[in-house]
């Protein structure tokens, strides 16, 4: 079995590590935002890593789905809840192309 998701993880680790090394100050600020996110404890772990798992898919990020795969993995999520989630990013990608039509239109007619 091919360790494709276990290696893209590996190799994020380091490339943060590297950009660690020559902008300390934008990742540990990037560190922080992220702490931020999960400070309030109004959102259980578990709810945090699906939600973050539906913006990965949107926003087309690899790196972003690696991590947190293996995070809602340690969270409890299940495999079901994660396809739910993902249900809701792909209706939300699709409504977005759908809204985003409509803005084609007004364009056109403004031509």
């Amino acid at each position: 079995m091919e360790l494709e998701w276990v290696n893209k993880l590996n190799t994020l680790i380091k490339g943060v590590g590297k950009l660690a090394k020559y902008n300390p100050k934008v990742t540990e600020a990037f560190q922080k935002l992220d702490l931020a996110t999960r400070t309030n404890k109004v959102l259980d772990d578990k709810t945090h890593e699906l939600i973050a798992l539906a913006v990965a898919v949107t926003t087309r990020c690899d790196g972003c789905i690696s991590a947190h795969v293996s995070a809602a993995k340690k969270v409890g999520a299940t495999k079901e809840e994660i396809a739910d989630a993902l249900g809701t990013a792909i209706a939300l990608n699709a409504g977005a192309a759908f809204v985003y039509s409509t803005r084609v239109l007004d364009a056109y007619d403004e031509f």
